[in-house]
């Protein structure tokens, strides 16, 4: 089955949590430490950051799929700067193509990024 991007922006928004939460459980002991650090790495400032870090990584149809994803049309607040928001919406696009097309490049998107997340 083929999805929109506005799928994909929404099941990648909660793979990318999911994936956060996951890691944070095997380090932080409180609830207040889990929630800290998942509130760290889930939000658009970080989002917005890691499609930089992986940039380099992605293929051509990566790219165009990152691409189409920072230029869908969003609904913001006006607190929120629209570029950071572009970008995180552009990884959660990624996450939730990678997630239902193709779990092994994901897997390896998570090595990548769990290796910038402890440097």
């Amino acid at each position: 089955m083929e999805y929109n991007l506005k799928q994909y922006a929404h099941i990648g928004d909660a793979v990318w949590e999911l994936f956060v939460r996951e890691l944070v459980i095997k380090t932080a002991q409180s609830q207040k430490a889990m929630h800290e650090a998942t509130v760290k790495y889930v939000n658009a400032n970080f989002q917005a950051h890691v499609i930089e870090i992986i940039d380099e990584f992605l293929n051509d149809e990566e790219k165009d799929i990152s691409r189409r994803g920072r230029n869908l049309p969003i609904t913001i607040n006006k607190r929120c700067n629209p570029q950071i928001h572009r970008g995180a919406t552009s990884l959660e696009v990624l996450v939730g193509y990678w997630y239902l097309n193709n779990k092994k490049r994901l897997n390896e998107f998570y090595e990548i990024i769990k290796k910038n997340l402890t440097t």
